[in-house]
């Protein structure tokens, strides 16, 4: 792009210095996601469909936006991505979601949220700097000694977390997953293991991260002792998936806690039994389940549901029938919670993006860094995470309210004697 200089070395837009620096970063932040969606395509290469054609192909590009930089507002087009593939969970198309820039930014990310993200991706400490210019436009001050200090200390800030005192702190519902990501662990087999509560005043907060084997139960257990160790009291109602290790180690350390299965994951466990031809309507019976209007609703879907698929795919229908009660617990707290309570979705959502953009790393690194890295990630999210819907109630968990469809039930007034 042509500019006019002035005398003074200045152009329309400011110094031109300033304008380089800014024309500089546009092309590097274009380089950056040309790269990340050629990757991306090229990792997809073999999924093809019954003819042959790739499911996973470029589109052009999107509409051009702006984004603000440490060098100034530059002007990018990111290139777009068609992704025919289907998610079996959930029956919706997958989408390409970038890392480096992703729809909702309209500003480069924060140092803070970067380092963690390349550091995953498998960057020493000496590519740092040279990477953080795609992302940024400028690397000032920015050294592999200072990266280094600076991942040292996110150790220590995860090591302190992990050791907080939680006695303060009422978490009324609770979720745990275990997450595989291919990262640096302690083990091949290794996942990380997280728990993420609602405070009584509605509020989403982290509450533990560890890495575990396999989602076994002792690993569990450790977590959920420790925790309660520090002075956490034991959760009215905790959301996970099917995995028998959680529920054993909740049984054991909290076994007042009521249990609610996740519903995402139960509709995949069922499909997965089922043939395709047979899936569409199993997963809109299996909707018409969790999405009832109340209990009773949720049991005589149960039962239209036992009564079409039971008698050809049993197995499939006995996923539900074995876990009536776990899975329709959410219908005994507030409807407004429901949305919250089906699924294990705040931790799923949270972890997606570290998911789907987490490389196998090589070279130097240790389990601590890269969990270190992890958490990091988590707690720039934690700063974007909502209240639950109605947060007033969520004390009234706590304090033992009864809800009957939903509503609350008053108590009635003592009657004197």
């Amino acid at each position: 792009m042509l500019s006019v200089v002035n005398a003074d070395g200045s152009t329309s837009n400011g110094s031109l210095i300033d304008e380089i620096v800014r024309e500089g970063a546009r092309r590097m932040l274009a380089a950056a996601l040309e790269a990340e969606v050629d990757s991306y395509i090229a990792e997809l290469a073999d999924q093809r469909d019954e003819k042959g054609r790739r499911l996973v192909v470029r589109n052009g590009h999107h509409q051009p936006r702006k984004v603000a930089t440490a060098a100034g507002s530059v002007e990018v087009r990111a290139p777009r991505v068609n992704d025919r593939r289907i998610d079996e969970a959930t029956g919706e198309r997958k989408r390409f979601s970038s890392a480096i820039l992703p729809p909702w930014a309209r500003k480069s990310p924060k140092i803070s949220e970067v380092l963690p993200l390349l550091y995953l991706h498998g960057l020493s400490t000496g590519d740092f700097v040279p990477a953080l210019e795609q992302f940024l436009g400028s690397s000032a001050g920015l050294s592999p000694a200072t990266v280094t200090r600076l991942t040292t200390q996110w150790q220590a800030d995860h090591k302190a977390f992990g050791e907080r005192d939680l006695s303060a702190s009422d978490y009324v519902y609770v979720w745990a997953d275990g997450i595989h990501l291919r990262i640096r662990l302690a083990e091949a087999k290794s996942c990380v293991l997280v728990l993420m509560g609602v405070r009584a005043d509605g509020t989403k907060e982290l509450i533990a991260m560890a890495d575990g084997y396999r989602e076994s139960a002792e690993s569990w257990a450790d977590l959920l002792r420790d925790a309660a160790r520090r002075g956490m009291r034991a959760p009215v109602l905790a959301v996970g998936d099917g995995a028998l290790g959680f529920w054993k180690a909740l049984t054991e350390v909290f076994p007042a806690t009521r249990h609610q299965r996740c519903w995402v994951h139960k509709t995949a466990n069922v499909i997965n039994v089922l043939p395709k031809s047979a899936q569409p309507g199993a997963r809109k019976a299996l909707q018409d389940i969790y999405n009832a209007e109340d209990r009773d609703h949720a049991l005589k879907a149960i039962t239209a549901f036992d009564n079409t698929y039971g008698t050809k795919w049993p197995k499939a229908v006995k996923k539900i029938t074995d876990d009536v009660e776990e899975l329709l617990a959410f219908y005994d707290f507030p409807a407004e919670h429901w949305i919250h309570l089906r699924t294990t979705n705040p931790i799923e959502s949270t972890f997606a993006t570290v998911r789907l953009r987490t490389k196998v790393t090589r070279g130097a690194g240790s389990a601590a860094a890269a969990l270190a890295m992890v958490f990091k990630l988590v707690e720039s999210a934690q700063a974007r995470w909502r209240s639950v819907n109605a947060p007033h109630l969520v004390a009234l968990v706590r304090a033992g309210a009864r809800f009957e469809r939903g509503h609350l039930v008053e108590r009635p007034e003592a009657v004197a004697a």
